[in-house]
């Protein structure tokens, strides 16, 4: 008899951990000025990246991304089952127009910045479940773009607060497979997944919004930990998505008061993404890009290099739109969790 695989109200644990068959990103020339530069696998000499505006600028951050990881994986875009894919903008055009050649079956996504491990979730669960053999999770974002359609045009000049964060202009890719059999199972795989729950804090301010995320990712890891009976002291590494600075120190905060340092293991893609001494992003990075980026320029390939062997990947994301903002309605925030393991056999 196989394995549960739903363990607690919102955790899955996989029967057959699919496996990171590869991964890619692509980033802007803020994003490779930062302390990651190095681990981009395609680097952007100019933020149009050789189009006629920012929206089609992002689509075009997708398809290196798409491009950059079937490479690595020696693959063709027909090989794949399904495409999970998402990004910020309305109907999430970066993420259709971008993927619209691909050939592929294709589901759009919108978890806001949490999109990324939303995809890798469907994706691994799609697996699991034996509906795809392969299966690509991919999300982007662009800094103009989402200035545009979420605050104000950047020819605007307008003046950003202390809470605010910097979108990252960044597309990053993880193509999934079903895992070998023994004994050649080796590498990254996803072993567990807990779907977030919206929570609603009241949080107004849209350049606060790691303020507003915050709780999402305390409910959520708080869920996989006692669902899965795996504490914080059993992971390498507990990333969350983009809370920046604020917002990682309100995480903090939350589980101190719960008697639980989460200690040196925990950090933030929003803060690991950019220098927050040297660079002018204010609380640190946000969007899809971010957390993607992160995960697969950096996360999964130290993983590989044995530097972690279990990680918690939380992307969070704030559930807003621009309509919601002008009519002065609270900001949802969402969070997803996926743990990623090289010590599956």
């Amino acid at each position: 008899m196989g394995i549960k695989k739903r363990i607690g109200p919102q955790t899955v644990r996989f029967s057959s951990p699919p496996a990171v068959l590869s991964c890619a990103c692509a980033a802007g020339v803020k994003e490779c000025q930062g302390p990651l530069g190095k681990c981009v696998d395609v680097p952007c000499e100019d933020d149009l990246l050789g189009q006629d505006s920012w929206e089609k600028a992002e689509s075009q951050l997708q398809r290196y991304a798409l491009d950059a990881v079937l490479r690595k994986a020696g693959a063709e875009a027909d090989s794949l089952d399904v495409i999970f894919a998402g990004d910020l903008l309305n109907q999430c055009i970066g993420s259709s127009f971008g993927l619209r050649d691909a050939g592929a079956p294709f589901y759009g996504l919108y978890g806001a910045c949490s999109t990324m491990s939303e995809s890798l979730s469907l994706a691994a669960m799609s697996i699991d479940g034996g509906f795809a053999k392969r299966a690509m999770a991919i999300t982007s974002s662009h800094y103009c773009s989402a200035e545009r359609q979420f605050r104000l045009p950047i020819d605007y000049g307008a003046q950003r607060a202390p809470t605010a964060q910097w979108t990252v202009t960044g597309s990053g890719a993880v193509l999934l497979e079903k895992k070998k059999p023994r004994p050649a199972a080796s590498g990254v795989h996803i072993t567990h997944v807990t779907t977030g729950k919206i929570i609603d804090a009241g949080i107004t301010d849209s350049s606060n919004m790691g303020a507003a995320m915050a709780p999402a990712a305390y409910d959520t890891l708080s869920a996989f930990f006692n669902e899965s009976g795996l504490g914080p002291e059993k992971h390498d590494l507990i990333v969350t998505g983009d809370l920046g600075a604020v917002g990682m120190q309100i995480v903090r905060d939350l589980f101190l008061d719960d008697g639980v340092d989460l200690g040196k293991r925990y950090n933030d893609c929003g803060v690991m993404v950019f220098d927050l001494d040297k660079q002018d992003v204010h609380a640190g990075g946000s969007g899809c890009g971010c957390s993607a980026v992160v995960l697969c320029g950096h996360i999964i390939n130290e993983m590989r290099a044995g530097t972690w062997k279990n990680v918690l990947f939380c992307g969070t994301g704030a559930l807003l739109s621009q309509v919601s903002s002008l009519q002065g309605d609270s900001i949802p925030g969402i969070c997803h969790l996926v743990r990623f393991s090289s010590e599956v056999m």
